[in-house]
């Protein structure tokens, strides 16, 4: 017969599970710093040395990582799913920041629909509180605000579609967002027309969301990042006219 002695958890492992679940969630972020030994161990209720064999596990495994001084955190390296060699090759070919426009565009709306459909009352709320401070960031007028809840907005769509695979998978992409890989978002915030524009894109969204129309959300997710992709191709092109413009300064200023 297929039965096996039923045996207790060991605490530790029930702990490493539990912890687990919170990084493959995306409740515990890349970076993020566990609380201190004696709280965390009340918060689960087991006991400090439980609790390190926990810790010595997950560290072992590549999943938290210490500080000297400073405690145990998620590793850095669970936010990019990208080598070194090829965010350099991405950072230095236009060509990689519109695919990866395109790519944000087919995923996104399918994220936004997922949203609409499998997205919890709360997940809606914190969709509707980032905008709230997106708001908030617009008429203070804070570019580097802006830009930082700009990516917040849109992670939290992502997370409400409860996807493990595409969450983690996205937040790799705007790591290479937030660290200027494909271009710097706040430069985007800084004129006066784009900022109106990003922000009444972004209320289309959330409208969207929290109305739980799948169809319009994806359509406002789409219409968004065509204009982000129209905005950023303009910027290139004004750069380069730009470039020729001064080539030829410089050739009449050498005849004077």
């Amino acid at each position: 017969m297929p039965f096996r002695p039923v045996h207790s958890e060991k605490l530790a492992s029930a702990v490493i599970r539990q912890i687990e679940e919170l990084i493959l969630r995306g409740i515990l972020r890349p970076g993020e710093r566990l609380p201190a030994e004696r709280e965390l161990s009340e918060r689960l209720g087991v006991s400090r040395p439980s609790l390190r064999e926990a810790v010595a596990d997950l560290q072992a495994r590549g999943l938290l990582t210490s500080r000297a001084g400073a405690g145990i955190f998620v590793t850095e390296a669970l936010g990019s799913a990208f080598s070194d060699t090829l965010v350099q090759l991405f950072a230095n070919h236009d060509e990689a920041v519109f695919d990866y426009l395109s790519f944000r565009r087919d995923m996104e709306g399918l994220a936004a629909e997922r949203a609409a459909h499998h997205g919890t009352e709360t997940d809606l709320k914190v969709i509707d509180s980032l905008f709230g401070q997106m708001e908030a960031a617009h008429a203070k007028r804070n570019p580097s605000e802006e830009a930082r809840l700009d990516a917040e907005f849109h992670l939290a769509i992502i997370e409400a579609g409860h996807n493990v695979i595409m969450l983690h998978m996205m937040r790799s992409m705007y790591q290479l967002l937030r660290e200027g890989v494909f271009y710097n978002r706040s430069v985007m915030f800084k004129q006066r027309t784009t900022r109106e524009a990003l922000l009444d894109q972004h209320r289309a969204i959330n409208d969207a969301l929290q109305a739980r129309d799948p169809a319009a959300a994806r359509a406002a997710v789409e219409a968004h990042l065509n204009y982000v992709e129209t905005a950023l191709a303009a910027d290139r092109k004004a750069a380069r006219d730009e470039d020729i413009a001064r080539q030829r300064y410089e050739r009449v200023k050498t005849r004077d």
